[in-house]
C-alpha cells in the first residue's frame, strides 16, 4: 500500500472518531438536560396535584348548609304528579319480500357423466 494512501486513511479513520465523540459528549448532555427538565415538571405537577388534594380534602371535612323546608304544596307535586306520561306504541311496519329468479344451470346439465361432475381419475 502507497504511504499517502496509508496516511490518507489514518487521517480520515481519526476525523471520524473526533467527529464520533463530540456526537456522543452532545447526545448524552442532551439526554441529562431532558431528565433534568422532566425531573423539575413532575415536582412542580406533584406540588400542584398535592396543594389541590389538601383542598378536596378540606371541601369534603366541611358540612353543607341545612336545606330549607319544602312549602307544603310542592311536596305533594313532588309525590303525585297531575297527568301521567303518555304511552309509546311503536308498530312495525310489514316486511317487503322480493323475490328473483336466477338460473343458475341446475334444469338443462349438458353433462354426459350423469350429473355428478367427477372428475377423470
Amino acid at each position: 500500500m502507497n504511504k499517502a494512501h496509508l496516511t490518507l486513511f489514518a487521517l480520515l479513520v481519526a476525523g471520524a472518531t473526533v467527529l464520533g465523540a463530540i456526537a456522543v459528549t452532545r447526545t448524552t448532555h442532551l439526554g441529562r438536560a431532558a431528565r433534568h427538565t422532566n425531573d423539575a415538571a413532575l415536582a412542580a405537577r406533584t406540588k400542584q396535584l398535592d396543594a389541590y388534594a389538601a383542598k378536596l380534602q378540606k371541601e369534603l371535612k366541611a358540612t353543607p348548609p341545612a336545606l330549607p323546608a319544602l312549602p307544603k304544596a310542592a311536596r305533594v307535586s313532588a309525590v303525585a304528579p297531575a297527568t301521567p306520561p303518555p304511552r309509546i306504541v311503536y308498530h312495525r311496519p310489514s316486511p317487503v319480500v322480493t323475490v328473483i329468479h336466477s338460473h343458475h344451470g341446475d334444469e338443462d346439465s349438458h353433462e354426459s357423466d350423469g350429473g355428478e361432475g367427477g372428475g377423470d381419475d
